[in-house]
């Protein structure tokens, strides 16, 4: 079996994230490869708290085999965040996750292996396939969350299950080239609807999702319809639209 050379940055923004922001690195360090790893990336923002931001300099400094950096966003919200770090990252592939533990960081490992035999593809994880689950999650909003996804995979021609989870490794030559356009959560849902329009291969693995139990979510319930004009606008752009100007 032939294996790509991978060099893997990893993106962890992070607000009121201490603990969990801890125990996701101390995972991601005790079970991957170091020699996969290029760099972790903590996002900053102004309203990290100081708690956050004292943990995040102790795992710069602490972490020797791995180049930690930390990073202040300049434009606000998540999406914000994830694009400049897009621009940032220095490896061959790049994983999008979060830092409160509602992606398992366990997971890691997986995307790299699988990335090394799939360069070119992106793997992104589902809560609903088989071996894949909620907890803690309010039962109307699962609810919600499914039919949204089974529209949303209608409406593109998918397979897919889960198209907002915001947990993915892409090849960092095309996150560089598309023109992200969103800044708040549906940012997460643009980073699996412009490669799907641009022919790029998606491939799911199951991933269990724990409610955090660290820090307040700053996504709110009724954000969650702007996903709606975010999926029609992609599913009819042009797909000249959808690459950054040569």
């Amino acid at each position: 079996m032939n294996y790509y050379k991978t060099s893997v940055s990893v993106v962890l923004p992070a607000i009121n994230e201490t603990y969990s922001l801890k125990k996701t690195v101390e995972i991601i360090m005790n079970t991957c490869c170091k020699e996969d790893i290029c760099e972790l990336l903590i996002i900053l923002c102004d309203k990290s708290t100081p708690e956050c931001v004292k943990t995040a300099e102790y795992i710069r400094q602490i972490n020797e085999n791995v180049p930690v950096g930390i990073y202040y966003q300049k434009e606000p919200f998540i999406g914000s965040a994830m694009r400049e770090a897009f621009d940032l990252v220095k490896g061959t592939h790049v994983i999008m996750m979060s830092t409160d533990l509602e992606t398992d960081p366990n997971i890691v490992s997986e995307f790299i292996e699988l990335i090394k035999n799939s360069p070119e593809d992106i793997i992104t994880a589902s809560r609903w396939i088989e071996d894949g689950n909620f907890r803690g999650y309010n039962k109307v909003k699962l609810i919600l969350n499914f039919i949204f996804q089974k529209i949303i995979s209608w409406l593109f021609f998918s397979k897919l299950t889960d198209l907002t989870y915001a947990y993915r490794i892409f090849p960092v030559p095309l996150v560089q080239s598309i023109n992200w356009e969103e800044t708040k959560h549906p940012f997460f849902l643009e980073t699996a609807l412009k490669p799907l329009r641009l022919g790029v291969k998606i491939n799911e693995i199951p991933a269990k999702w724990n409610a955090r139990t660290e820090g307040e979510s700053q996504n709110s319930f009724f954000k969650n319809f702007d996903y709606f004009r975010v999926a029609v606008k992609i599913r009819f752009m042009k797909k000249i639209k959808i690459l950054k100007p040569v």
